[in-house]
């Protein structure tokens, strides 16, 4: 029986002002993609921004269960199928976490695919919704082409559509159609199963429920009610044999339960109180589209991002995937992560690269084999099995380095600062600010910076002196193709070594939030098991001097101390 000929519609629209992507995509609240032709329009001018590739094109479509997926997962089909896509690979529900969306591009070799998430941002009616374009490579759309998808929301003035079609995405099963004579294939999978295959080819299943086994090794594992829910059932309960009671809040909500899904120790502070109590030898959490993490050894001793990418780095030979590369690569890290990684890579003869803050520019670096381990300080860490970071990866190379080394998790880590030193590493972030105040504090210090009479001007604070030795508006040159990003960051460095970052937030729906980085290095036995607050204290204090962070934004406490 031939397929119904469905009719595309082209429906008249303007622009709205401020579609331009982010760090990682478009995130607004909820109630400004429900304004009438405002999904609308980001979609169109994402797949316009394809230009002669949109046409046959096949594009993988997920989200993290957020509220608004269901509604927006529906638009995508309908808008993609009137512009002549071929295949859509939809995960079911809707539903995919960002790593699983990234494996399954890479894997099935598609044009790219749209990621429907505002990451760790919070969700529901009144909260955050975002959208997201990842090109071929399975990583988020580079710079050059999410500037495409910003000069097509602009100039917008029509979309096309195909409303009369109805696809039931949420019955697993392949649907054909025809729509004004193109054939579509819409493809809904099971969300979980090409993602728990990969993970199987990267690590040694058999030995980490070896440990688990033998050493009664309990972990506990918080969805924070994301995206990885279902996966970590699947993998940490029924591939690894873990009890149920190492799961939890692994039902996917739309609201992620009213909580904040971002693992830290602010907002998983539950996972926090539970560790402390000493029953778990790991501990991690995961935010709501599943490619950030926090990791925790027993008795809650919490491991920065920046310290957990060093010790990754540090023990590749442990992880098959690794392994079978000879058990080393390049590495590369955010620029306002601590450098603790950069010491491993000197003394392992590893390349090592320092980039703007984004995912997207690991990419380049990745594809050309330059790096193999890559991480942000904002608790990301991934490899090159996908294009983005990866939380529950991150939770399973460590499991398989301690089943490899017999040890615990601060073993591992105090033994890794006897060997390279230890920095010491804070992030104060002062979320929702009146956006006005903060861009003058950023002007304030590009003044700053440009002032080269500030090199060796003395701050002191707590009785620490600091001399400022260096500073500057962090900007970077890919390696690959030469692309450039400026004004990344501002920095002002210190001849003890220490170093102070500013940034205003690019991730965030509304308002401003500052971010204040601070980090030093300590080779000091006697100093190197201190707390980070204590240690840091004073080269906080003198940020917030030089900053007048507090004077300018009213605040006088930061919303999240990592």
């Amino acid at each position: 029986m031939p397929l119904h000929n469905r009719s595309a519609c082209i429906i008249p629209t303007s622009p709205f002002e401020g579609q331009k992507p982010g760090t990682s995509g478009l995130r607004k609240g909820v109630k400004v993609f429900q304004q009438e032709n405002y999904t609308e329009n980001f979609v169109q001018a994402s797949l316009s921004a394809l230009g002669n590739e949109l046409a046959g094109a096949t594009l993988v479509v997920g989200g993290d269960g957020r509220f608004f997926m269901d509604t927006c997962t529906d638009i995508i089909i309908k808008i993609s199928a009137a512009n002549k896509v071929s295949k859509l690979i939809v995960g079911k529900g809707g539903f995919l976490s960002t790593p699983a969306v990234s494996n399954l591009i890479r894997k099935h070799k598609t044009t790219g695919g749209f990621i429907l998430t505002a990451s760790h941002n919070p969700g529901g009616p009144d909260a955050d919704f975002g959208l997201k374009f990842n090109c071929s490579n399975g990583g988020p759309a580079p710079d050059a082409f999410t500037d495409k998808i910003f000069e097509n929301t602009k100039t917008i003035n029509k979309y096309l559509i195909c409303p009369d079609l109805q696809c039931d995405f949420n019955t697993i099963g392949t649907y054909e159609y025809m729509v004004e004579g193109n054939p579509l294939t819409v493809e809904v999978i099971d969300p979980t199963t090409d993602y728990v295959e990969l993970m199987k080819s990267i690590f040694d299943f058999a030995q980490i429920k070896q440990m688990i086994k033998e050493k009664n090794f309990k972990i506990l594992m918080n969805s924070l009610h994301g995206a990885t829910g279902p996966y970590a059932e699947k993998i940490f309960l029924e591939e690894l044999g873990c009890d149920k009671s190492s799961c939890i809040k692994t039902n996917v909500l739309p609201d992620f339960g009213g909580g904040h899904p971002d693992p830290n120790l602010t907002y998983a502070a539950d996972l926090v109180n539970a560790m402390a109590k000493g029953e778990h030898g790991l501990g991690a959490a995961f935010d709501g589209d599943g490619d950030r993490n926090m990791i925790l050894g027993q008795n809650a001793f919490f491991v920065t991002p920046c310290d957990s990418l060093a010790v990754l780095a540090n023990n590749l030979e442990h992880i098959p995937w690794f392994k079978a590369k000879g058990g080393k690569g390049g590495v590369a890290r955010s620029m306002p992560t601590s450098g603790a990684v950069d010491r491993v890579a000197e003394k392992k003869g590893l390349e090592c690269f320092d980039t703007p803050t984004g995912w997207k520019y690991f990419g380049n670096l990745l594809d050309a084999g330059r790096i193999v381990l890559c991480g942000e300080e904002s608790f990301g860490t991934g490899s090159d099995h996908i294009r983005e970071k990866d939380g529950l990866w991150a939770a399973l190379a460590w499991m398989q380095i301690l089943a490899a080394k017999g040890c615990s998790v601060e073993e591992l880590l105090t033994e890794h600062w006897k060997e390279f030193g230890r920095n010491f590493f804070t992030r104060y972030d002062y979320e929702g600010c009146e956006s006005a105040p903060c861009e003058n504090m950023m002007a304030n210090l590009q003044t700053y910076v440009d002032d080269k009479s500030n090199i060796g001007k003395e701050y002191s604070a707590m009785g620490s002196t600091f001399t400022v030795s260096g500073a500057d508006n962090f900007s970077y040159v890919d390696p690959i193709d030469g692309s450039k990003a400026s004004k990344q960051g501002i920095r002002i460095m210190f001849s003890d070594g220490s170093r102070l970052v500013f940034r205003l937030s690019g991730t965030g729906s509304s308002g401003a939030t500052v971010r204040m980085y601070v980090d030093s290095y300590c080779n000091d036995p006697a100093k190197m098991l201190k707390s980070a607050q204590e240690m840091l204290k004073p080269a906080v204090e003198v940020g917030l001097i030089i900053s007048q962070l507090r004077e300018l934004t009213g605040r006088q406490e930061p919303t999240v101390i990592t």
